[in-house]
């Protein structure tokens, strides 16, 4: 938080590198994510003519998204946005798209100065995972913000194809059974027959390029993969625990998926 801003958790711990951040609601906790990220576009847009940001979908980021988008004094014209995943053979229009997301729910309203997006329907998806590690390279990333889901993944990097040292920034991935069921559970699809089997994901080192990480993890389906990444080892096997070894993260996380921690 800035110097004039008190936060509203009621606790914060470090494990490793990582700064914990525990809070008695998701409102509280959606209200201290979107000033942090106020604050720190604020500082770069002094230091820099743009700034690139790393943004993530599902359900977790709803609350964050909306109070970004409601919040002022930003000159979003200088900000680069990208996104983490996105299925692969789905369209743009479509519901679950990922791009669709990010659409209504950023672009639409703060009109970035570019939004680049994974195109899930390429005609050649190892040619796109090229062009959209591309354009990550273009310039530093100053900002991720990001999720954990179900199984400990960060963005589609599940645990049977996570690499916490993957020489590639983008890969094409099979998404595994614990993964797909999240995406029906949270009402993204109707059923595991009509989820993707396959997805394009920024790897683990790719998203740790990010010079501040903020990852945001209610509720309590989340508490078994937030006590993984938190009091087990740093491992693939749950691929949040990656933050841990990162200079500048910051895990946020709400009284119900902080239920399991030893704390």
């Amino acid at each position: 938080m800035s110097e004039s801003s008190k936060s509203s958790a009621l606790e914060s711990f470090q494990v490793d590198q990582l700064k914990v951040n525990l809070y008695g609601s998701q409102e509280d906790l959606a209200g201290d994510v979107t000033q942090l990220v106020r604050q720190h576009l604020k500082n770069e847009l002094e230091k820099r003519e743009t700034v690139a940001v790393i943004l993530a979908t599902g359900n977790s980021q709803i609350q964050f998204l909306k109070r970004l988008a409601d919040s002022e004094g930003i000159d979003w014209s200088r900000i680069i946005l990208f996104h983490m995943d996105e299925y692969l053979g789905i369209s743009a229009d479509h519901t679950a798209s990922f791009q669709r997301y990010m659409k209504e729910r950023v672009e639409s309203r703060l009109k970035p100065g570019k939004f680049n997006y994974i195109q899930g329907d390429a005609l050649e998806p190892i040619a796109e995972c090229e062009r959209y590690t591309r354009l990550l390279e273009a310039q530093p990333i100053s900002l991720c913000c990001l999720g954990v889901g179900e199984n400990g993944h960060i963005a589609f990097n599940d645990p049977p194809v996570a690499d916490l040292q993957d020489p590639r920034k983008v890969k094409l991935v099979k998404l595994d059974d614990a993964c797909m069921k999240q995406q029906v559970g949270e009402g993204h699809f109707p059923n595991m027959d009509s989820v993707p089997k396959y997805a394009i994901t920024l790897t683990i080192p790719m998203l740790c390029q990010a010079e501040k990480m903020l990852c945001i993890s209610p509720e309590s389906r989340k508490a078994e993969a937030v006590k993984a990444a938190l009091e087990g080892p740093i491992t693939k096997e749950c691929p949040a625990s990656a933050l841990r070894s990162h200079s500048d993260a910051t895990l946020f996380i709400d009284k119900d998926s902080a239920n399991l921690l030893i704390r």
